[in-house]
């Protein structure tokens, strides 16, 4: 039979007053109902200071303040982003001056080129991969293989390369394209290639003496402009694995050669919480100073909602100036 337990006389609880009781969230923090036919910027302010909110808040302020003091503001992106639609919305941030480079990996040169040549891209990956067709797209091979090893003969990194080239073909939607938008703003580009990973390398006209030296180059094109990043800002946009190592490696480097990098702030936008990132975006580059963010959810939505954010909350700082 089990021995019996005496229960805990609960008299003795020591209590104390809500009033006095220190707590997390506060009513000043929460958010606000919408009203109908309010502005952009009356929607930002409903927003509520709490988590996710807060940590969205702090990001507008950031990078709108590396903007209006002319500091480095830089993007290191996957190939998702293009494939949701954001190549707009990207190219009116360089247009703005907000953007001061990018650097992709090598999938981006696919959905990039393709989108400008015939304005779509991204196919079914299942279907064609059980066809044995699967990234077997004669005109992606035979441009993007050509404009790289053209471009490199001329000294150009990848980036470079496939810019100039974008321009000068004209093709119907080059105006989506974020490679031509860089070469014609002036914003410096920057592929970041690891062979094997891009349709473009499974064919023979892939010359990996050119992919290999342009995309060096971009490396070393990328390390100078994270060496101007002290108090201005990085985001990894959808790069899980070849950006957060790019920039990790770029950043060690810039730091070598004597730049101090000491106030950072770094954003990592992605559907969850990558190993990666985590590490070589929000947290190793700050433990000198400045801040790492983590921001989760769909590009589709996140990068419109930050991009409008910056855009208002700059377009206000001018009118108070101005006013």
């Amino acid at each position: 039979m089990r021995k019996k337990i005496k229960l805990l006389d609960l008299h003795g609880v020591n209590y104390l007053s809500l009033r006095e009781k220190k707590h997390k969230v506060k009513q000043h923090l929460f958010g606000k109902a919408w009203k109908q036919g309010g502005t952009f910027n009356d929607f930002l302010s409903t927003l509520p200071h709490l988590l996710a909110g807060e940590v969205f808040h702090e990001i507008v302020g950031k990078i709108t303040k590396a903007v209006c003091q002319n500091r480095m503001v830089l993007l290191g992106m996957g190939a998702h982003p293009i494939k949701v639609g954001l190549n707009p919305i990207l190219i009116d941030w360089m247009e703005r001056g907000i953007l001061k480079g990018i650097a992709m990996n090598g999938a981006c040169l696919v959905h990039d080129v393709e989108m400008a040549m015939v304005g779509h891209t991204s196919e079914e990956v299942d279907e064609e991969l059980s066809r044995g067709t699967f990234g077997m797209v004669k005109e992606t091979h035979e441009w993007i293989n050509h404009a790289i090893s053209e471009g490199v003969k001329k000294g150009m990194g990848i980036g470079e390369s496939v810019g100039q080239m974008l321009l000068s073909e004209r093709f119907p939607y080059s105006h989506l394209s974020l490679l031509a938008a860089g070469e014609r703003i002036g914003v410096p580009m920057t592929v970041h290639i690891a062979i094997g990973t891009d349709i473009y390398h499974m064919g023979p006209m892939a010359d990996g003496a050119s992919l290999g030296k342009g995309s060096l180059k971009d490396f070393r094109l990328f390390a100078s402009l994270v060496s101007k990043l002290d108090r201005g800002v990085y985001i990894n946009l959808g790069s899980a694995v070849i950006l957060p190592e790019v920039f990790l490696k770029a950043l060690a480097l810039a730091r070598n050669l004597g730049h101090p990098l000491k106030k950072i702030t770094t954003i990592n936008m992605d559907f969850m919480v990558h190993y990666r990132p985590s590490l070589n975006v929000v947290r190793r580059p700050t433990l000198t100073g400045g801040k790492g963010y983590t921001l989760i959810g769909h590009h589709e939505l996140m990068v419109p909602l930050l991009a409008a954010s910056v855009i208002e909350r700059l377009n206000s700082l001018k009118k108070a100036k101005l006013g």
